[in-house]
């Protein structure tokens, strides 16, 4: 039953009061609300609440380090209320999440210094990237060096005002006028494509205020680690038709430390830039006449080779029989494969007698063709087919970058046609053999990433199942960690990435295996099956490298140029004194390229000192010095690169340190 209060009633002309009888009420309770915690526990409030509220219930020392909060899974500011139950998470600089907060408010903190220092610029998107954030202006003048320190100097400066971020909500045409009214066409450009029922979001820290989904930080006295690294040109809305606009990118963390090592790595990955190495190598050069090919020269395409008959032998030795296919192929096939709508844009095309063809972007129709020469069984079933087959995608021009990002490109390409009871075992053998030949290029941390169905594709939702299951269950039997990626398979079927981590901390995605189940039936590909019935085959797309030339720069940069003995370009060079050990010179170097040792003799007239720096220069790993002592007894000299004297040896003990080099990294182990 409701409990009952009796009111008195002020007159309405004099104010005083009169009993008018007994008024029921309902008596209002306080409502209370459950917050569930990470650990499990629950903390009951009386009413609504905040994230800050909830943090400083936990702990003083936690509401102050709060820097945004999860509620049931969704960042949201400190100070968003809570109505009702929830899970509740409190997020601090030791939270990823965390740290993309410092970053976004960062952005932020770099839009308001521009507006303090040059209140003529207008702001325009300033988005968190990988390590940072950037922000585009549009000035009437671009940015110099000088601009970014005076910039960087005031952010500092408000970072020590400690200014509250406060989240306003306005209409879509009252976000426009307002905007408008500040002079930041830009911004209302911006809003104005906002569906006209949306409430938008604006953050306020003093007098400077942004248009964003949020969240933020508290305060701008959270935001102490950050740098402006560089200034860019970027267009308007990332159209050449209109404006330029300056973008200014920044790094931001949680503690100075990380920042000081980010900007090591970056002073180092500099330092490793394959473009630079491959010049000071003579390993390749690029040039426009043939924009995103490569030129390699001789050095760097012993490298390749190295590589490739690496490949090679990994194919035979795992049942892989090598294939080759044709460059160009008629327009009608890639439309029947479904290349043609989905990739035309970046295929290049030619005609001849009235027929359209295209130079093949990708292998794997070639090698459906190859399969369906004659009846294949079941018992041959999985076939595993591999080709180092060269192809060319029509690469925007601005994307191209040395080896790493081209259009003329060589894959080590492999597609195993299977049935589905077969894609786990296949699955399972080739994360083994990935592991194994990563390890022998000296790639041993390998981060694992399982991408599942997305919203468009073909097949029925139990294959999926089954396919998905499969590559799970594949990687849970290798013992890995991984992560899943929902959404984010191809079309036709899942797919595993293989991201492998190289000596400076950088991830590079390489290796991938996908379960396709639409490309064999497209492309009329059929088995005979136990029961004498025809079936369609899964093809399994897997590259272990992946692109040839991606790679190499990927080992350019790992080893710095200094490659392990098996790949070196030049394994040793032979270099004399004087005059007088030249014919023993000779001999030495001729006995070594009978036995296969890639080595190269150095007889200039100039002293042994130079010589050595010179070979160190270029990264020769065993440097061989002959003089008269040498000579008389027959034996060589030897140190590596490093300047190490590994002492005098004979040809024939030599010849052992260097098949013991090239046996450590051979390829044997797999």
């Amino acid at each position: 039953m409701d409990a009952v209060s009796t009111r008195r009633i002020r007159c309405a002309l004099d104010g005083s009061p009169i009993y008018c009888g007994i008024v029921s009420l309902p008596f209002l309770a306080p409502m209370s609300l459950n917050i569930t915690l990470p650990d499990g526990s629950v903390r009951a409030f009386d009413g609504p609440v905040t994230v800050a509220e909830v943090a400083a219930n936990i702990s003083a020392g936690l509401a102050r380090v709060a820097l945004a909060g999860k509620v049931d899974g969704k960042l949201v500011d400190t100070s968003f209320r809570i109505e009702q139950d929830a899970s509740v998470a409190i997020i601090t600089s030791h939270d990823a999440d965390g740290v993309e907060v410092i970053r976004h408010s960062t952005a932020h903190l770099l839009a308001h210094a521009v507006k303090e220092v040059y209140p003529d610029v207008q702001v325009t998107i300033g988005p968190v990237i990988e390590n940072g954030f950037y922000y585009d202006f549009a000035t009437p003048r671009p940015f110099g060096p000088e601009d970014l320190a005076a910039i960087e100097k005031r952010m500092a400066e408000i970072n020590k005002r400690d200014l509250p971020v406060i989240r306003e909500v306005m209409g879509r045409d009252e976000a426009v006028a307002f905007f408008k009214n500040m002079g930041e066409a830009y911004k209302a450009e911006i809003i104005s494509s906002i569906p006209a029922n949306e409430q938008l979001s604006l953050y306020r820290q003093g007098d400077f205020i942004d248009l964003c989904r949020g969240p933020h930080v508290p305060s701008t006295g959270k935001l102490k680690v950050f740098k402006l690294m560089r200034v860019a040109g970027a267009y308007w809305r990332g159209d050449s038709k209109n404006e330029m606009l300056q973008r200014v990118y920044g790094t931001a963390w949680a503690k100075k430390e990380d920042q000081e090592a980010y900007i090591t790595r970056l002073e180092e990955a500099e330092k490793r830039d394959h473009r630079k190495i491959g010049k000071q190598l003579d390993l390749f050069h690029l040039q426009d006449d043939a924009p995103g090919m490569i030129f390699w020269h001789p050095k760097g395409w012993s490298l390749w080779q190295e590589v490739e008959q690496y490949m090679r032998q990994v194919y035979r030795k795992h049942g892989y029989h090598e294939v080759r296919c044709p460059q160009i192929l008629d327009k009608s096939l890639w439309q029947k494969s479904g290349h043609w709508d989905n990739f035309s844009k970046n295929m290049f095309t030619t005609e001849s007698e009235a027929r359209d063809f295209a130079i093949k972007p990708m292998n794997c129709p070639g090698h459906v063709q190859i399969f369906n020469q004659g009846v294949r069984s079941y018992r041959e079933l999985p076939l595993r087919y591999g080709e180092f087959g060269s192809c060319h995608r029509n690469e925007p021009s601005g994307a191209l970058h040395g080896v790493m990002r081209v259009r003329g490109f060589t894959q080590d390409d492999g597609h195993i046609f299977c049935t589905e009871d077969q894609i786990q075992g296949e699955v399972s053998d080739f994360i083994v053999l990935l592991k194994r030949v990563y390890a022998d290029f000296g790639f041993t941390d390998i981060q694992y990433k399982l991408a599942t169905r997305p919203e468009q594709r073909v097949g029925s939702d139990a294959t999926w199942d089954k396919a998905e299951q499969a590559l799970d269950q594949a990687l849970t039997a290798a013992g890995v960690e991984f992560e899943v990626l929902v959404g984010e398979g191809a079309f036709y079927g899942p797919k595993i990435e293989f991201h492998l981590r190289d000596c400076i901390g950088r991830t590079w995605q390489c290796g991938t295996i996908q379960a396709d189940f639409s490309m064999p039936g497209r492309l009329d590909a059929e088995y005979v099956d136990e029961d004498n019935t025809r079936k369609v085959p899964v093809m399994l797309h897997r590259a272990i490298l992946g692109s040839l030339e991606r790679f190499i720069g990927i080992l350019i940069e790992n080893f710095a140029g200094a490659f392990p003995l098996w790949l070196a370009p030049t394994q040793l060079v032979v270099m004399n004194i004087s005059e007088a050990q030249i014919p023993y010179a000779q001999q030495v170097v001729d006995a070594l390229r009978a036995e296969g040792v890639r080595a190269e003799i150095d007889l200039r007239n100039e002293k042994i000192g130079y010589k050595i720096r010179e070979h160190s220069m270029q990264k020769v790993p065993l440097q061989v010095v002959i003089g008269d002592k040498e000579m008389a007894a027959q034996v060589v000299a030897v140190r590596d690169r490093s300047g190490q004297d590994l002492g005098q040896m004979s040809l024939d003990g030599l010849l052992a340190l260097v098949r013991a080099g090239v046996a450590e990294r051979s390829g044997v182990s797999v």
